[in-house]
């Protein structure tokens, strides 16, 4: 099962962690108020594609989306996109919406956004199940690049 896989990729990284089951939330706002925290601490997790076979995990605040420029330029590259759900699901083990790098089938790099900072929640392989963790601690663990390459939610 998906959530087994993540959680114990959270627990074999030595970071503390705490687990919340919210079930299925409908908003940004309705995920935050049931993990407790700010919608900013509220950690999406996007695939994103380099080239062929070549992915990356990108973390993103809640109220906050990745800047296409930015990241194009910080990768070097002049063409990335995401993929589509099959695919992500594919090159990750985990469908849209459950996705982490913990657990993931691959180890794809992972790349932080600059403005994850303090307690935030990111998926934890199920739909409604996520970890708390501090923001330091999970960039560590995951070896995750840490950079600006987001901008805030229009």
């Amino acid at each position: 099962m998906s959530e087994e896989r993540a959680v114990a990729a959270l627990e074999q990284s030595g970071i503390e962690f705490t687990l919340t089951r919210d079930g299925r939330v409908s908003s940004l706002a309705e995920a935050a108020a049931a993990r407790g925290v700010a919608p900013s601490a509220i950690i999406k997790t996007l695939v994103v594609r380099r080239g062929d076979d070549d992915y990356l995990f990108v973390l993103v605040p809640g109220d906050r989306t990745i800047s296409w420029p930015k990241l194009r330029a910080l990768l070097g590259v002049n063409r990335i996109s995401m993929p589509d759900a099959a695919v992500a699901k594919d090159v990750t083990g985990y469908e849209r919406g459950t996705i982490t790098p913990f657990g993931a089938t691959t180890a794809w790099p992972v790349l932080a956004d600059a403005t994850l900072a303090g307690t935030v929640s990111i998926g934890a392989g199920a739909h409604g199940v996520a970890a708390t963790v501090q923001a330091d601690a999970l960039t560590a663990a995951l070896g995750a690049q840490v950079a600006d390459v987001t901008d805030p939610q229009a």
